[in-house]
Formats: C-alpha cells, structure tokens, sequence
C-alpha cells in the first residue's frame, strides 16, 4: 500500500456555502503541484478570489501569487503557532502562546499590531527562532481583521480544510486500501456529493455581499 498526498481547495460562495473545487493526488506539496493545481481551476473558468486561506507552505504561497496576485492572502494561525511552539523553548511555551493569542484574538486590526509588536520586543533576545518565524508570517497573519468581525473566526485558520482532509482519512481507513488513485478520488468526492461530510456555511455569511461590493467599488 502507497500513501499519497491530495491537494484539497475549497471555495465559499457569495451565499456563504462552500463548494469542494479540487481534489489532486501528486507526489508531494510543491510549488509544481500547487501551481498545476491553480493552474487547473483558472482553465475551468474559477476567476480570481478575494482572499485565500492558506498555511505556511512555501510553494503554494508562490503559487497563489503567479497564478492569482489580486487575491489577499490570510496565513492560517493555527499552523503559524505550531511553527512558534517547534522554535520555543518549553519553559517559555505558555507564554508565547498566550502572547500569539493577543495578537490573533485581539478586538481589532490596531490592537493586533499593537501586540505583534509587543511580541517582537518581548521575544526578540530570549527567542528570537520565534520572532523571525512571526515575521515571516507578517501581515498576512492580520489580513481577517479586514473583513466583518463575524467572519474572523472563520477567515483566520485553514481549519475547513483540515476537518475535511481528517474526515477524508478516517473513512479512507474504513476501506483499506484502495486499488487506483482514480478509486481513491472517486471516494472522496462522492463522501462530498453525497452528503456523507457537509460542508457548513460559513459564519457570518450574511456579510459576504457587502463586502464583495464594497471590493469591486474600490477595484
């Protein structure tokens, strides 16, 4: 039996319910994979998003940036902390995650820059594996706090994909091993189009029109 990686890509409409777009098995997550992957929906006629949600993968950063640079961009903060916690020592790991959450779960925009920066001062000598991985996420760790406060919880981690690609594993598991990658695909998406996993609106769906208008507006 061969395990093999699937690239996943899921939309959310203008109505707040998410689609399934992609399901790719590839050799690993590299920006070739990633890239053919973006390559593949523009082709069938997916126009550029207003915001994508992704983790720290570095080829698929560059990828989203080829193939769509209109698009913002949100890092997952879920995979951003975990990259902290490798870099930080284990007497310190409590409070840098309690620092993480100020700047993730502060009430706006300014006060999460305020405790960005709070973070960089307090931990530049003591750990500064933990800093340089902060910076490295940058802005793109705040970009949710441009959009409705009902939606942040939603916009600020990658955690759909991740339900859904756990979802994918635990059933694959039920069914042994499987004789194709066709086999396996086919699978997947039928778990999807069957109902078997629903896909949840997302949280403050109500919002998503004005703030596609208020986009175009200043397009």
């Amino acid at each position: 039996m061969v395990s093999v990686p699937v690239l996943g890509v899921v939309g959310v409409l203008v109505d707040g319910d998410k689609q399934l777009l992609a399901l790719e098995l590839c050799g690993g997550e590299s920006f070739a994979g990633w890239k053919g992957c973006l390559d593949d929906l523009a082709a069938r006629g997916l126009r550029t998003p207003m915001l994508c949600i992704i983790d720290g993968n570095a080829g698929l950063r560059r990828a989203v940036g080829l193939v769509w640079p209109g698009a913002a961009v949100q890092r997952c903060c879920v995979h951003k902390l975990r990259n902290l916690e490798r870099k930080a020592p284990k007497h310190a790991l409590a409070d840098i995650r309690d620092d993480f959450r100020r700047i993730v779960y502060a009430a706006s925009g300014e006060a999460a820059r305020t405790a960005f920066a709070t973070f960089e001062h307090t931990w530049a000598k003591r750990c500064p594996g933990v800093v340089t991985s902060l910076r490295e996420g940058g802005d793109e760790l705040l970009t949710f706090f441009r959009f409705p406060k009902t939606q942040w919880k939603t916009l600020r981690t990658t955690n759909v994909i991740e339900r859904l690609h756990e979802e994918f594993r635990r059933r694959v598991k039920t069914q042994g091993s499987l004789p194709t990658e066709d086999a396996a695909l086919v699978l997947l998406f039928s778990l999807v189009a069957s109902g078997q996993i629903k896909l949840r609106r997302i949280d403050g769906w109500r919002k998503i029109a004005a703030v596609l208008s208020q986009h175009t507006v200043a397009a």
